[in-house]
């Protein structure tokens, strides 16, 4: 009795060994943390050996891990899960569950099977000649379920008369017209003044009755499905599953996967977090192995061969066991639905179904939003975004200053050759007037050393020699 009420405790009493030694809080993390040892790198004893009487040590290097702040005291906000727990046992919680599919596919059964309880009794069956409906039928019934002191509203919503007419075109509209009704009075909620009481009938998960056909989706599966899978969590189950063998249950899963695929069609998929232990892990991966579930659904219990009393289906070669896994996959539905993924599936309506909904009903209504308001940034992304736009424009900058230089370089290189030209120009026409009385000046020398007078040029008035 003392050990469990300890428990129950919020672990706030600190033990010491002694006077010397340092108080040690429950809950508060080791001062080994990511293989540091107050804040060095930790040493293994691999890592050290003797020499000589020696002791040598090498650290490893290890890849660089994210810093966490690690506290030197337990502060307490480790234990607010356990307040989300007290407080979610306190409210309670409430989950919409929609089931299609043709009748006679085991649709009441199996709810029954999955919460373990009578929401559904009996249908009767109608006599030959009765009227029956033209159109698909939307009926909901909730029930208060408690287990371990967890309140649950359950609401599940049924749809009789889909595909069991000679026209099935727009069956799934009355369905699709009820999701987005309840979406549109969820979203009429949020707009009141008052919104202390808000109430949730958003449907949270879709269960699809596939007919044990075993050869692929009808037309009528792959149009509901297409129209639904942005409006709703899509989980597609195969009804019936103990009149296929095994190896027609395996080949029709992959031929409806290989169908959904084809379409662009998203069912729900359990997410994968950072940091779940392997067990989770493993847990997630057989779960989207199921997928489609082949169910078989029973709330009745039967005697075995060998005493045991199961809910199951007892035919003259056998008993097919609803719980046992090896049989159907009932349990991999009820853990994802129910026991490990049900907080996910509204989740998952609230944050993207409801918002992409209510996004685009806000839009058509002409309510436009500048994107940047309210936009949560990550500040190392926003500035690595700046420094981009900051090396984006001074690469613009350097591009355009090396072309003015380059013009610029260009325009004193033709300047630089233009007068070069000139240069050029004139020293030939000095040249060339040199030339020219070099030749006139040996002339001259040349009649005066044969006596021959010299005959003054035309129009010139320059007088050459000594009588000058």
């Amino acid at each position: 009795m003392a050990d469990s009420y300890y428990e129950d405790q919020p672990q706030s009493a600190i033990t010491q060994d002694s006077a010397d030694s340092e108080p040690y809080y429950p809950g508060q993390p080791d001062s080994t943390v990511n293989g540091t040892v107050n804040g060095e790198g930790a040493i293994s004893p691999e890592d050290s050996y003797t020499n000589g009487g020696e002791v040598k040590q090498e650290v490893k290097q290890e890849p660089p891990t994210p810093a966490r702040k690690t506290l030197a005291s337990w502060v307490g906000f480790s234990n607010y899960p356990n307040q989300v727990h007290r407080r979610s046992q306190r409210r309670g919680f409430h989950f919409v569950a929609m089931v299609v599919g043709e009748s006679g596919l085991g649709k009441s059964t199996l709810i029954n099977t999955l919460f373990d309880t009578k929401l559904y009794e009996p249908r009767s069956i109608p006599e030959p000649g009765a009227e029956r409906g033209s159109t698909v039928q939307i009926e909901s019934i909730s029930s208060d379920i408690e287990e371990g002191n967890t309140r649950l509203r359950l609401t599940v919503v049924d749809t009789p008369g889909f595909g069991d007419y000679i026209n099935n075109d727009l069956s799934w509209k009355p369905i699709v017209d009820n999701i987005e009704a309840r979406f549109d009075a969820y979203l009429e909620q949020e707009n009141r003044v008052n919104r202390s009481k808000l109430v949730d009938n958003r449907v949270h998960a879709c269960i699809y009755f596939i007919q044990p056909t075993g050869h692929s989706l009808k037309p009528i599966d792959v149009e509901f499905m297409r129209q639904l899978h942005t409006k709703v969590n899509l989980i597609p189950v195969i009804a019936k599953a103990d009149t296929l063998t095994d190896d027609e249950v395996t080949l029709f899963k992959q031929r409806i996967l290989a169908d959904i695929h084809y379409h662009g069609i998203r069912i729900f998929q359990p997410p994968q977090y950072e940091n779940e232990d392997e067990e989770t892990v493993q847990e997630n991966e057989e779960i989207i192995s199921k997928v489609p579930f082949a169910v078989v659904g029973s709330d009745k219990v039967v005697q075995l061969p060998d005493g045991r009393h199961v809910r199951g289906r007892a035919y003259p070669w056998g008993v097919i066991e609803v719980d046992n896994e090896s049989h159907c996959d009932f349990v991999k539905l009820r853990q994802m639905l129910v026991r490990t993924h049900m907080e996910e599936l509204r989740e998952h309506t609230n944050d993207v179904l409801y918002e992409d909904y209510r996004t685009e009903k806000l839009k058509a209504m002409g309510v436009a939003q500048d994107e940047s308001v309210f936009k949560e940034t990550n500040p190392a992304v926003k500035q690595a975004e700046e420094r981009q736009l900051h090396e984006a424009k001074l690469a613009k900058m350097e591009a355009e200053m090396k072309m003015v230089f380059q013009q610029k370089v260009q325009e004193k290189e033709s300047k630089l050759k233009q007068s070069e030209e000139e240069l050029y120009a004139r020293h030939r026409e000095m040249k060339d007037a040199l030339d020219k009385q070099r030749l006139e000046l040996e002339d001259k020398k040349r009649r005066l050393e044969s006596g021959r007078p010299l005959t003054p040029e035309k129009g010139s008035k320059k007088r050459f020699g000594l009588g000058k």
